[in-house]
């Protein structure tokens, strides 16, 4: 860690006060922020897809268990690997605090990964998890919601993440996607977003971002995470 300016105390909330109002005006733009992405329009869902979980084969439409607001977040796990990645195991960390909160205003959060479920709920055994967490390997849904990719797509280049054509360095990438349920059972699509996309979600790294070392991360990114059972000490 670089060396770093060590000030009074009268200078120190000079430059302190001063960034406030910077702090102040990104809140106020995150918060029109917020409202335009609640105004974005939607596209409905009409393709059926199967989900397995703890209570057997579910549609889309069970995932939001009697509530109209679901959130979705695509967990890298693949078919043939034995674990969630360290950087999604990560964010599902951050999911167990505010699942109760979230159920009472009317929204479910689940994970859902192309990993079988046998392996998805060994494994969230193993990290002690709490929320709902379905395997969709056998449906198209996360190809069609693009976290999910061909080897034929990647290898020629028209692998489409984090909306754009690229190549996403894997076979399964992280993100997010939102749906709402009207009465009559209509369901749609309202957002989606990837990559630094989902950073708001990660609790941890709100935390790292106002301490002294920030995430620590450089050039080589979020290398440094590992599955909470795997740190030392």
């Amino acid at each position: 860690m670089k060396k770093h300016t060590v000030v009074s105390h009268a200078e120190w909330l000079e430059a302190r006060t001063k960034l406030l109002v910077k702090e102040k005006e990104f809140t106020r733009l995150r918060d029109r922020l917020s409202q335009e992405r609640r105004d974005l329009p939607w596209e409905r869902v009409d393709k059926p897809y199967s989900f397995e979980g703890v209570a057997g084969t579910r549609s889309l439409s069970q995932l939001f268990e009697q509530r109209s607001q679901l959130v979705v977040y695509h967990a890298m796990f693949a078919p043939e690997a034995a674990a969630a990645c360290p950087q999604c195991s990560s964010w599902m960390d951050n999911f167990q605090g505010p699942l109760a909160h979230l159920n009472h205003h009317d929204v479910t959060l689940v994970a859902v990964s192309r990993a079988p479920f046998a392996k998805i709920a060994a494994y969230g055994k193993r990290m002690g998890w709490k929320h709902p967490w379905y395997s969709s390997g056998g449906s198209s849904f996360n190809y069609d919601f693009c976290v999910s990719f061909t080897p034929e797509d990647v290898k020629a280049g028209r692998a489409v993440y984090n909306y754009k054509q690229q190549d996403p360095d894997d076979m399964d990438r992280e993100g997010v996607s939102v749906f709402f349920k009207d009465e009559q059972g209509a369901i749609f699509h309202t957002y989606s977003a990837y990559a630094r996309g989902i950073d708001m979600l990660n609790l941890t790294y709100h935390y790292l971002d106002i301490s002294p070392r920030g995430r620590d991360e450089a050039e080589t990114g979020p290398n440094w995470v590992r599955r909470h059972d795997e740190y030392e000490g």
